[in-house]
């Protein structure tokens, strides 16, 4: 089973800015799209930010303009820039596969912790 590692997260101010990564233990020049997700204590698993080989983007509203999602495929890692931050970003962080469907495929990685705070 693929084993994806997600990592860059922690503490920063509002308006900060962190970069997080998230490799996979496979190839993922294959995959067409990969996600960003995040958790905030409380709340539901949210789509965040979608890359497809093509280079196509997709952002949830409420990060459009500040986050960027990106991938390097020889690396079989993608990434996603994260600036302005504002507390309500805080969250669990995770990335996975994307099926046709929609749907995630690969088993959940841990995750890493965003915390913006003063």
């Amino acid at each position: 089973q693929v084993q994806l590692v997600e990592s860059g997260g922690g503490l920063v101010q509002p308006g900060g800015s962190l970069r997080l990564s998230c490799a996979a233990s496979r190839s993922i020049a294959s995959i067409d799209t990969m996600r960003w997700y995040r958790q905030a204590p409380g709340k539901e698993r949210e789509s965040v930010a979608t890359i497809t080989n093509g280079g196509s983007t997709n952002y949830a509203p409420s990060v459009k303009g500040r986050f960027t999602i990106s991938r390097d495929n020889a690396k079989n890692t993608v990434y996603l820039q994260m600036n302005s931050l504002k507390p309500e970003d805080t969250a669990v962080y995770y990335c996975n596969a994307i099926d046709n469907n929609n749907r995630y495929y690969w088993n959940w990685g841990q995750g890493t912790q965003v915390t913006v705070s003063s």
